[in-house]
């Protein structure tokens, strides 16, 4: 385990630097909790290799550990250049098209013919991660005329971003059809869709995973921004995506729309991580900048469920060290008097469920009695949202009955998740304080003569029917 525990969840991106089973148990014992693979890169086998790693050395620190499939999504990008690349200059006239010829600095073929039955006038486009804007200037069946606003380098299928308009594509491609199939049949716990921009495209996805992982939106579109709230409600959990969102909007707006996207995500109850370019200098150094430290701060004090590393961990010279200097951010925000002044005044107001009260009381309940901790039992994951939801200060022990369910909470705010023993549905409240007890034990956080608030939905096996709390004083 780390030195701190933190509350708030760190997810690390596993790739060359980071595969082997010695660095994912250092990067596990430095504080990450939750792994993901980018199926942007990497075969199906070299994934399959880090999966069995990851559950190996989970199993040997005796701990839940999630892993998280992030799907590729649909790339848009331009063909190839005669001589690889050409320099575009502020002014000249450049045409895209369906042409599958080289390209030149007067034209280079667009292979998506969507793009041009959705252009219109004005409209812009950007390219390589927003370095070069082009605006249309002309609309034909097979291409579009534009001027260069931005110039620059463009070389072999870099990227298109067209942040002006929806794009009637499907949210996912035939090779993300491919690795679905695959992520699902090894057992990974997320699945996060890519350049989602309608809640469609998450009930699409829906629709092929079912119940047999968590599905995680990657918020990377400017579409999605108006139709915010309904992709989180139809989601899991939810990603800002920093990069492509960056490209597709101005600078100015990123920062307010995270504080926006993790406020939403807060009040739904819904997990909410804050990704992309958050400790980017540890790729090549071995310490972050001040500002990206201050970003990670940041993103704590909004109270967001997780943090993330991309290329610092995947590729990085010093992948353990920025999971442990994440971590020591984390934990200092986390232990200053300010943070907690922050969680208390920032909660959702409640709605009016008994499942929504049971978790609020059991917050003001453990605040007042100085509990050691609360234990939230649940069958698929409701009721420790609804607990982590409050943001309070006893740490929150996550009784899942399933493995699965357990490695699904370890991307939830201040949770410590465990599985329980086999709890009938008939279960009674007395089975459910003994086992509480067991857990508590087993936590780290708590000692004899302690008190823990426990919650619990009885009978077992009903999702969302939270309406047991119970205040159990650890025998002596």
């Amino acid at each position: 385990m780390s030195e701190t525990v933190c509350r708030t969840k760190i997810v690390a991106t596993l790739g060359p630097a980071s595969s082997d089973i010695v660095t994912i148990k250092a990067l596990l014992e430095a504080g990450a909790d939750v792994f993901r693979f980018n199926f942007s890169h990497g075969s199906h086998e070299e994934h399959a290799r880090r999966f069995h790693n990851v559950r190996e050395a989970a199993l040997a620190l005796g701990r839940p550990v999630g892993i998280m499939a992030d799907l590729q999504g649909p790339k848009l990008r331009v063909g190839r250049f005669s001589e690889g690349k050409v320099l575009l200059k502020a002014g000249q006239q450049f045409r895209l098209d369906l042409d599958d010829a080289s390209g030149d600095a007067s034209r280079v073929c667009l292979p998506h013919a969507v793009i041009m039955k959705a252009a219109r006038l004005g409209m812009k486009l950007l390219l390589d991660d927003g370095r070069l804007t082009l605006q249309v200037m002309d609309v034909g069946g097979h291409f579009l005329q534009t001027q260069v606003i931005v110039g620059g380098v463009l070389s072999d299928h870099k990227g298109v971003n067209v942040p002006d308009v929806i794009l009637p594509i499907p949210a996912l491609t035939d090779k993300d059809r491919e690795d679905l199939r695959f992520a699902l049949g090894l057992g990974m716990d997320f699945v996060a869709l890519s350049f989602v921009q309608r809640p469609e495209d998450v009930e699409e996805l829906r629709g092929l995973v079912g119940d047999q992982a968590w599905i995680v939106s990657k918020i990377e579109k400017p579409q999605a921004l108006e139709c915010l709230e309904e992709i989180i409600r139809v989601s899991d959990a939810v990603m800002v995506a920093r990069g492509d969102l960056g490209v597709e909007l101005p600078p100015e707006r990123v920062p307010l729309e995270q504080k926006r996207m993790v406020r939403l995500c807060r009040k739904l109850g819904k997990p909410v991580i804050v990704a992309t370019q958050m400790l980017e200098s540890m790729v090549s150094a071995p310490v972050p900048t001040r500002a990206e430290a201050s970003d990670v701060a940041t993103a704590v004090f909004e109270g967001v469920d997780a943090v993330m590393l991309s290329a610092e961990t995947a590729a990085g010279q010093y992948p353990v060290q920025a999971v442990t200097i994440m971590n020591r951010i984390a934990a200092q925000v986390e232990a200053d008097t300010g943070w907690g002044a922050l969680m208390a005044a920032s909660r959702p107001k409640v709605e009016a469920h008994v499942e929504d009260a049971i978790a609020e009381a059991a917050s003001h309940v453990a605040a007042s009695i100085g509990a050691a901790a609360i234990v939230a039992f649940t069958s698929s994951g409701p009721t420790v949202l609804r607990v982590a939801r409050e943001r309070p200060f006893a740490p929150v022990l996550g009784v899942a009955l399933s493995d699965e369910t357990a490695r699904r909470l370890t991307l939830v705010w201040g949770v410590q998740p465990f599985t329980g023993g086999y709890m009938p549905e008939e279960t009674s409240t007395e089975r459910v304080v003994q086992e509480a007890i067991v857990i508590s034990g087993q936590s780290g956080y708590v000692t004899r003569k302690d008190h823990v608030v426990v919650v619990a939905g009885l009978p077992f096996g009903i999702s969302g029917s939270t309406n047991t709390l119970r205040v159990v004083e650890i025998p002596g």
